[in-house]
């Protein structure tokens, strides 16, 4: 795709920078700007500029703000700087299917190299040597070599729990520790050590490659100035670096393993004569300027003609020495004077102009003063003049830092760390120590004054940043010398503070601890406490007592029950608050709003379990609950958890709910729980009355499961009597006997424990296969289809011979008995069963028994179970009553279902095959499934064997006079059509795969159990 317009995503210096590389690319660019922003100069150099909806940094956080934005000015391409979101693999593929050329590494690339454990792992894999390790042992293997570690536990590739252990430390203590911040931090996190090397050098790696699989190295530089880890004087080429070579070769083949296309940066860490990789920088890098000078190619002009597809052209080699400053603004103001140094050799790259306001929101860096000279001495004296004449008035800098570094002899030998040097820069300490500001923010208190005594630990000053106060403490005991701030003052990170000088303090100036009661809560938490403990059921004897009366559980004794481990969400919810009632009043009467709702462990696995709380306003929807759900469902979606919902409650609750709006028919919360379906197993519970609203989530779910007192219905009572229906009691509405009937319930529990006992088991069959399991004695399967092919048999134990012991869970037993649908297992792993039963219609498939097996065929798709299908069948139900009932549109549901199955399919033939019924039977024909095998008992044909010879010997036993001679012929002749039928001849004929021991039957069963298409499916149907 050609690129003509671009939109520049970025703010600041950068978006200076590529305002200016589009430009001399004959590319038109667009800025844009958060609403504290607007005077900035890269909006004013661009030809076009798009306000964004927010201010401060969240503004060029928002993709899909910048996206549209990009759409509105007509740009083809995003060009994304550095920073923010140029490293988001969800921004950049957001970019590329809106239609937009995304200048940068691809979306994959991103989510490789932009995760440091990955990228790391990567490096590993290609044998390239890695800073960091395992776990304890290698943590133990870095200690033992004298080195110090840092232990890490990260998530996504975050790190959280950091630890710094020396030789001889507690390393398993550590390694708790950070492992327990973690898991607090992120519910989950791998703990992984990195050595800490002495006086390491940081080195970085310039890579350029094109979209046809060239990839070249641009030299490299060298970073290792740093202040509390922020770069301020890089170097280009990095001087003296034996590993040059190494250094190369591994960024390339990194970036070839990871099909990287642009600019990007691996770097590394070099101590002495060993080498690590550290991470890479799928993007341009603040640093680029600097490997531009001593090379001459311009990169970002080199990513435009990447993104355009065009080839590398042949890189030189670096010429001579560059030297970069960083000059960041230390103290906040209006710039009144802004005059950057020129020359030869001289390059300053900003965004400052006098007038600007400096906004303390976004990064400190105004600009970057770039040196190159044919050696290293005469570029760092370059670039020190250059620092000298930069005139800057209005705001603080660190350019008098920057020039004092620049004056040491160590920098042309680039061994040390500013951190390491600080104490020894001419700045006014006397010797003393220095208190440093730990992050950019506002002095609001100084808490001591100069010739105080302190001791280590003790606060001295007070800082606020992001809305929150940060103590900033003396870390050695002694005087205050100097104080350089006042408060109000607003300071950057490593800004010098105050000065101690180090001595003993009198024991009355030591910080004191204030001894810790670990059993008596603070007030804030006491108050939580009492708040929470209305949440319970304790709160609430009364109501307790006349539910238990009534054979019933509550709403968090049913949760308890099916989970362990249960985090609830929501609890301090309460109804929506109407007239004067206070909040400890609506707590008292509306705790959790009526949904007891959150994440527990069932099996051993996480589940998203809610119950509505029929103690509650008699279990109606409430505002807050409706929100609740919301939540609770886009969890379970984004988390792909599965959902236990106790749906017992009477719908909407008129005058909270829907006092809360007109209709309030925007509810997110069914069609939430709708999509839900297909993606996660969604298992409804009735007991007790369940009406409207809940009745509606109830009919989404996968599996109904009902305790005897139930009643369900889409409207209640009072519903009923509105709608001039009727006045009936709510157990006449919709009772069990009727659901179970009818089909709505799937499956009947003596009880609440009993119902979530069932929910448990349901669920088990989509939580992976059981460890352990008993097989019945299969002979006895020789014997379960009667000689007599006309006699009537028991399908359920042909069932549970097959499967494993206990492992049977029938689905709508008292619906379509023409069929059986189950969940079973075999060799302890989960698929679906559908069977016919000849005790109902000889086995005929009726509307109902088709609707049966075509949605339980749909369920087991969703979830990935593979199916067993058990033939018994003299093929559809025929006849006047039977197309009454649409038996043409129902029992074709099974071949349009079984069409669209993408998990494995087999079918054992028990006894009858025919006709249509037995190809439904077989997901469409007998060639559909990974098997079709019989018994000897087997038997085949087109149709039913008497049907056949009547219809096709009609004439022939007509002519016949004698009823009895007639009778004779007609017995000779279905005799000869079953023989001719019989399994055996079908397998001849190799209509079917094999004629098979029913002992043997679980060998073929197993096949279905491996490999196989990944399943999916969009929902599952209702009915």
């Amino acid at each position: 795709m050609t690129v003509v317009r671009v939109l520049v995503a970025n703010r600041g210096e950068v978006a200076v920078r590529v305002l200016r590389a589009a430009a001399e690319s004959d590319l038109e660019a667009v800025a844009v700007y958060a609403e504290d922003d607007a005077d900035a100069l890269h909006v004013r150099l661009a030809s076009g500029a798009v306000s964004l909806p927010r201010s401060g940094p969240a503004a060029y956080l928002d993709g899909a703000a910048l996206i549209a934005a990009a759409k509105s000015a007509g740009c083809d391409a995003v060009h994304p700087g550095y920073g923010f979101l140029s490293e988001n693999a969800e921004f950049a593929r957001a970019c590329v299917e809106a239609g937009l050329v995304w200048i940068g590494p691809r979306p994959e690339t991103l989510e490789l190299l932009g995760d440091k454990t990955k990228a790391r792992g990567l490096a590993a894999e290609l044998g390239v040597p890695v800073i960091a390790g395992g776990g304890a042992e290698e943590a133990e293997r870095f200690l033992a070599e004298g080195s110090a570690v840092m232990i890490k536990a990260v998530a996504g590739g975050g790190g959280r729990g950091m630890r710094a252990v020396a030789p001889g430390e507690d390393l398993a203590e550590a390694m708790r520790r950070c492992r327990s911040e973690a898991l607090s931090a992120f519910g989950n996190g791998e703990v992984f050590v990195e050595r800490l090397l002495q006086r390491a050098r940081h080195i970085e790696v310039q890579v350029v490659a094109d979209a046809h699989g060239s990839v070249a190295v641009l030299g490299d530089r060298d970073c290792s100035l740093q202040r509390h880890k922020q770069k301020l004087i890089e170097i280009a080429p990095a001087p003296d670096v034996p590993q040059r070579a190494d250094l190369a070769e591994a960024a390339a083949k990194l970036a070839r393993r990871a099909g990287y296309v642009g600019v990007g940066t691996f770097e590394f860490l070099v101590s002495g004569g060993e080498w690590f990789f550290l991470e890479a920088n799928p993007r341009l890098q603040v640093e680029h300027t600097v490997t531009e000078e001593v090379t001459g190619v311009d990169l970002v002009q080199t990513q435009f003609r990447i993104a355009a597809g065009e080839p590398l052209p042949t890189l030189p080699e670096p010429r001579g020495f560059a030297v970069q400053a960083r000059v960041n603004v230390e103290q906040p103001g209006t710039l009144e004077r802004y005059e950057p140094p020129g020359g030869p050799g001289l390059r300053v790259d900003g965004c400052g102009y006098a007038g600007y306001e400096t906004n303390p929101r976004y990064d400190s860096m105004l600009a970057k003063v770039i040196a190159h000279a044919p050696d290293l001495p005469a570029a760092v004296r370059k670039a020190r003049h250059a620092l000298a004449e930069f005139r800057i008035e209005g705001v603080g800098t660190n350019r008098d830092l920057l020039r004092d570094l620049l004056s040491r002899e160590e920098i042309p030998a680039y061994t040390s760390f500013v951190d390491e040097i600080l104490p020894d820069l001419p700045v006014a300490t006397g010797g003393g120590e220095v208190v440093t500001a730990p992050m950019t923010g506002t002095v609001v208190e100084i808490t001591h004054a100069v010739g105080d005594p302190l001791a280590a630990g003790t606060v001295l000053l007070v800082l606020e940043a992001m809305k929150l106060e940060h103590t900033v403490a003396a870390q050695v005991s002694g005087t205050v010398a100097e104080l350089l701030v006042k408060p109000e003052d607003i300071v950057t990170a490593g800004q010098r503070l105050a000065v101690l000088t180090p001595g003993e303090v009198e024991t009355g100036a030591v910080a004191g601890k204030t001894e810790l009661d670990l059993d008596n809560p603070r007030p804030d938490l006491a108050a939580l406490l009492d708040r929470r403990a209305l949440t319970e059921d304790d709160a609430r004897p009364e109501a307790v007592a006349r539910r238990h009366a009534a054979g019933r559980r509550t709403a968090r004794e049913n949760i308890a029950d099916l989970c362990e481990d249960f985090v609830e969400y929501g609890a301090l919810a309460i109804a929506a608050q109407r007239g004067r009632r206070s909040i400890h009043d609506l707590m008292e009467r509306t705790p959790a709003d009526g949904l007891v709702a959150g994440v527990g462990i069932v099996n051993g696995s996480k589940v998203i379990a809610m119950s509505y709380d029929y103690l509650v306003l008699a279990g109606t929807q409430g505002m807050r609950g409706h929100a609740k759900k919301d939540r609770m469902f886009e969890l379970a979606e984004r988390s792909r958890l599965p959902v236990v919902l106790f749906a017992e409650g009477g719908g909407g609750r008129p005058g909270d709910t829907d006092g809360a709006g007109v209709t309030l028919l925007d509810c997110e919360a069914f069609a939430r729980y709708a999509r839900l379906s297909g993606k996660v197993p969604l298992v409804g519970i009735a007991s007790g009355r369940c009406f409207a609203g809940n009745a509606a989530l109830l009919g989404c779910s996968d599996v109904v499961i009902a305790t005897p007192e139930a009643s369900i219905g889409m409207g209640g009572p009072a519903m009923i009597e509105g709608g001039g229906l009727g006045v009936f009691h709510p157990d006449e509405v919709g009772p069990a006997g009727v659901q179970r009937a009818n089909g709505v319930i799937d499956l009947m529990a003596a009880d609440d424990a009993d119902a979530v006992r069932l929910a448990r088991s349901y669920l088990s069959y989509f939580q992976g296969p059981e460890s352990t399991w008993d097989t019945p004695d299969q002979r006895l399967l020789r014997h379960s289809i009667p000689e007599n092919r006309l006699r009537v048999y028991d399908v359920r134990a042909v069932v549970d011979g097959l499967a494993d012991v206990d492992s049977v869970l029938e689905l709508r037993r008292d619906f379509g008995l023409g069929a059986i649908t189950a969940l079973i297992r075999v060799e302890g792993r989960p698929l679906g069963l559908i069977a016919n039963n000849p005790a109902h219609l000889g086995g005929a498939i009726d509307s109902p028994a088709a609707d049966k097996i075509a949605r339980f065929l749909q369920l087991c798709d969703a979830y990935g179970l593979p199916v067993l299908s058990l033939c018994d069948t003299p093929g559809f139900m025929v006849g006047p009553e039977a197309e009454r009932t649409a038996t043409v549109r129902h029992v074709s549901r099974m071949f349009v279902t079984a069409g669209s199955l993408s998990v494995p399919f087999g079918t054992i033939v028990l006894r009858k095959g025919y006709g249509l019924g037995a190809q439904a039977m077989a997901a469409g024909g007998f060639h559909e499934p990974r098997f079709v095998v019989a018994w000897p008992t087997g038997e085949f044909g087109p149709m039913g064997l008497e049907g056949a010879v009547r219809l096709g010997y009609r004439k022939e036993l007509e002519a016949i006079e004698d009823p009895l001679a007639r009778k004779e012929k007609f017995d000779e002749m279905v005799a000869a059509e079953y023989e001719r039928g019989k399994a055996a001849n079908v397998a001849s004929a190799f209509e079917i795969d094999d004629v098979i021991d029913p002992a043997d039957s679980r060998r073929w069963i197993t096949t279905l159990l491996d490999g196989g298409p990944v399943p999916g499916r969009p929902c599952v149907d209702t009915w």
